[in-house]
């Protein structure tokens, strides 16, 4: 057998072995009914809405869509009867428990709509998880876009 070919056959070995331990974190991470809310015509501003579960620990930092200029995470808390809204740097993913992101509680928020949701499209939604320790990995799902009532929630 020529050098080359032993060679060759050395590195498929090691990548067949290697392979599954360089899984991405992807692989570990399901998003669950993706929706977003549909707006009205001049509306700048949507909120995006799933279920993320997590096999490992891990993070999401980041959110970006093409649908809109910017996006981030946020926490909606009521205080003494006044509706707040933050921004939080990362959202935790314990492993194995379903964390929601819905109406009155953690959503994503899209800043600048470039046209308006409507009810029946698909908004691409790209997640940045990062697992405990590791580097960060990107998910993208469809959001589908959903009519309802406007009920000042995002």
């Amino acid at each position: 057998m020529s050098r080359l070919l032993r060679a060759a056959l050395r590195l498929s070995l090691i990548a067949v072995v290697l392979a599954p331990a360089a899984a991405p974190a992807a692989d570990a991470i399901r998003v669950l009914d993706p929706w977003a809310r549909a707006t009205v015509p001049g509306q700048k501003v949507g909120g995006v809405y799933m279920e993320i579960v997590s096999s490992r620990d891990a993070r999401l930092v980041g959110v970006s869509s093409p649908a809109a200029g910017s996006a981030e995470v946020h926490s909606m808390t009521m205080d003494g009867g006044t509706m707040r809204m933050r921004a939080v740097e990362a959202l935790d993913l314990p492993a194995g428990t379903p964390v929601k992101l819905a109406p009155g509680g953690f959503h994503v928020m899209l800043f600048d709509l470039k046209k308006p949701l409507v009810a029946g499209q698909k908004v691409p939604i790209t997640l940045v998880i990062e697992e405990t320790g590791k580097r960060a990995h990107r998910i993208t799902v469809n959001a589908i876009v959903r009519a309802g009532e406007h009920d000042g929630q995002h």
